[in-house]
């Protein structure tokens, strides 16, 4: 009933405005789209137009409506990125079946990505707070020519907020947020803020959050089969000195789930003359212990495989001065410089059950990088090039801890224990010609990318037998681009790209040891991977005439010298003794083949000025070549869609929407990757769709109140991969102040 009421409302107050949607009021809204400022195309501000890759854009203003708990669930609830969890405290996504170091993050023009990005499933988006950010863009398809390295799939760029500067030479209170939210599902406690002020020539914006998430609660309606697989039964608690397996009160809660997270962002800029700004950018994100799901859910014979399993804090920082020259009255019209800093610290740790042996491995990881590009710009060229570097230095180390007397002992660490480095360069040509009053529009540009790794073992050789105690390469590769979008009218724009994308292996490929299934499957160095590659080609239609917005796109990708993880035989064996078990050898290897190809739709109806109603979905597909067999490829979701109605007006607005997988059957599971068939149903992962609420007012100008419902229906489900169940009914509560 409160549905139908939800839906009625909206449609009255559509039929209200239906007259006042005037001819220059949908104009509007049909080029806001094309007049978007992104920098996904080159290292430049650049109109969506003059872009001929897909982008898709999400504003802190849309941001701020989604009232997402994370950077992760930001993506999400656009349902245009797939996201996987494993725990609570993470979120990997997945662009055109590409993931975690197959994909390229960017922060404010830097390269998020590190040495030891696995190909599996990554947490790291999470550590970027999303309240902090000014607006996210989703560059899809290979877009190695301007991001070098990892971007095979596509780049996800996250920009944060800059200072405000104030008009006049005294300092000024120039922008100012709060926030306070509660979520139900995970007893989410949420604040956060943020102040920014300063004079014509300086400006300084701090901001702040800190969120607290106790264990997350899965829905409790679906299919018996399913509800029993999926429910946690048991907690192991330590009594008495010993592990026990005790019955879990609320088969419904995700026990071992719960964690908490600040972030702090500092900026400063000063600008000089009239041409010339300069700006300093620190962050910083920390978290708690972080308990994997998953494997804590694991059991071998009806007992628990771990009574410990949780990574240690996530720690980032970064640091990086930035200098930006604009409008200049030479050949180059803008320069940016950028030079930065990063650190991480994450670990892992684990325990058997009934053991005391708890396992540490730390991974400290360092990266010095900059980027460096001109721009000149007339009324047909626009012409960029530039150089940019990373420097990775990482230190890997391991040891044992006895939990009842104390005692420690080394263990083999996951990367090679002795000095490592691995560095990226690379040297980039962008042009875009903009021909017959900017209705054709041409991209084409070309990169240069060099990188080298070294990677030592010390005890970690000696541990294994490993035939080699260093692990070294070289590799150069060439990408490119070149695109073309044609606007016949101001409504239609067709366009077509082709473009490539580059990957070296890195530390998590070559080098690691790691137990990706306990027990069963133990991965280990492979000294002869290459570099992957991929080439692509997409075309896209969008039509846009103030009231029906529709796109639609399609793309095949061609995967050359595909990582993916197999069986290997370690010193002439298949099988090796891993603490204790026999268990099968896998590594890294280039599968000479895969091919990738899928599509989209989307559309959006608006009858009145401030009524929508939007939908889209999405379908992948991949396989690979092994050994004229065609098997396949892991990372691949299953259908994904969106769809939804919505009111928004200036001082409030409210939005009924679902969110939709469709099924991923066991047959289209990689056997042997990152799919975590262990914790599918033995048909696979079923489709699902939720329905949900949410809605927003404003009083005084300033404050927001927001309130909304996920999962209506308190549907039990999962994401495709993903070890843990998506939250239950959650009943979400936000006060913001926006100054």
């Amino acid at each position: 009933m409160k549905l139908k009421i939800s839906i009625l409302l909206l449609v009255a107050f559509s039929i209200r405005d239906a007259q006042a949607q005037t001819q220059e009021q949908k104009d509007s809204i049909k080029n806001v789209s094309l007049n978007e400022v992104v920098i996904s195309g080159n290292k430049f501000s650049e109109r969506k137009k003059f872009v001929i890759q897909k982008v898709d854009i999400i504003s802190a203003k849309e941001m701020v409506k989604m009232n997402a708990q994370s950077t992760a669930d930001v993506l999400t609830n656009t349902g245009q990125v797939f996201v996987q969890k494993s725990q609570q405290g993470g979120g990997s996504p997945v662009i055109r079946g590409f993931e975690a170091s197959r994909i390229q993050i960017n922060i404010d023009g830097i390269r998020y990505n590190n040495a030891i990005f696995r190909t599996g499933h990554l947490q790291n988006v999470i550590a970027v707070d999303h309240n902090a950010l000014q607006q996210v863009e989703v560059l899809n398809g290979p877009a190695s020519t301007i991001h070098g390295s990892d971007a095979l799939g596509g780049v996800i760029m996250l920009k944060t907020k800059d200072p405000k500067f104030s008009k006049s030479n005294r300092f000024e209170l120039t922008g100012a947020n709060t926030l306070m939210r509660y979520s139900s599902a995970n007893q989410e406690k949420t604040v956060g803020g943020g102040i920014t002020f300063g004079n014509n020539r300086f400006a300084s914006l701090t901001q702040l959050t800190f969120s607290q998430f106790d264990d997350l609660v899965q829905g409790k309606n679906g299919v018996d089969s399913i509800m029993k697989l999926w429910k946690k039964p048991f907690i192991v608690e330590r009594i008495n000195g010993t592990d026990s397996m005790v019955k879990n009160p609320d088969p419904y809660k995700q026990v071992a789930t719960g964690y908490s997270q600040f972030d702090l962002l500092q900026k400063f800029s000063i600008l000089q003359g009239r041409h010339v700004k300069h700006g300093i950018n620190l962050q910083m994100s920390n978290s708690t212990n972080i308990p994997r799901y998953d494997r804590l859910s694991e059991t071998s014979g009806g007992i628990p495989k771990n009574a410990e399993w949780y990574y240690g804090p996530q720690f980032r920082t970064l640091a990086a001065y930035q200098f930006d020259a604009f409008k200049l009255k030479t050949f180059f019209n803008d320069v940016t410089f950028n030079l930065n800093h990063q650190f991480w610290e994450e670990s892992r740790h684990n325990r058997s059950y009934k053991k005391t042996a708890l396992n540490h491995r730390t991974e400290k990881i360092h990266a010095l990088g900059y980027n460096f590009a001109l721009r000149h710009k007339d009324e047909v060229n626009e012409l960029t090039i530039g150089t940019d570097a990373q420097l990775n230095f990482l230190n890997s180390t391991a040891y044992k801890e006895d939990i009842v007397s104390g005692a420690q002992a080394k263990i083999d660490t996951r990367y090679p224990d002795g000095k490592n480095n691995m560095n990226l360069f690379g040297v980039f040509f962008q042009h875009v010609l903009k021909l017959d009053e900017d209705r054709v529009v041409i991209n084409d540009g070309i990169r240069f990318n060099y990188t080298t790794l070294d990677a030592h073992l010390i005890d970690t050789a000696i541990q294994f037998r490993l035939p080699f105690n260093q692990l070294s390469q070289t590799n150069k590769a060439v990408t490119g681009n070149l695109g073309i979008a044609y606007m016949p009218t101001e409504e239609l724009r067709l366009s077509t790209n082709f473009s490539s994308g580059f990957r070296s292996p890195n530390f998590d490929d070559m080098t690691k040891v790691f137990e990706s299934v306990s027990g069963q499957r133990l991965i280990v160095p492979n000294a002869d991977l290459k570099p992957e590659y991929t080439k692509n080609v997409d075309a896209g239609v969008r039509f846009n005439d103030g009231v029906i917005d529709i796109e639609a796109y399609g793309f095949y990708t061609h995967f050359t010298n595909a990582i993916v993880t197999d069986v290997f035989t370690f010193n002439g064996q298949d099988s090796v003794n891993y603490e204790g078990t026999m268990t099968k050898v896998y590594a890294s290897q280039n599968k000479a083949k895969a091919f990738i190809y899928g599509g989209g739709f989307s559309a959006t109806y608006r009858p009145a000025l401030h009524f929508s109603l939007f939908g889209s979905i999405n379908y992948t597909y991949g396989r690979f070549n092994n050994d004229t067999v065609l098997v396949p490829l892991d990372h691949i979701p299953p259908v994904t869609g969106r769809l939804g109605i919505k009111y928004d007006h200036q001082v409030w607005y409210t939005e009924l929407y679902s969110l939709y997988n469709g099924r991923k059957k066991l047959v289209d599971y990689n056997p042997a990757g990152e799919d975590n068939i262990q914790y599918s149903t033995p048909t696979g992962t079923p489709s699902w769709y939720t329905v949900n609420f949410r809605a927003g007012v404003t009083f005084a100008k300033h404050v927001q109140l927001q309130a909304g419902v996920e999962n209506i229906l308190d549907k039990n489900y999962r994401y495709f991969a993903s070890g843990m169940s998506a939250p239950g009914r959650n009943f979400v509560l936000a006060v913001r102040y926006i100054y």
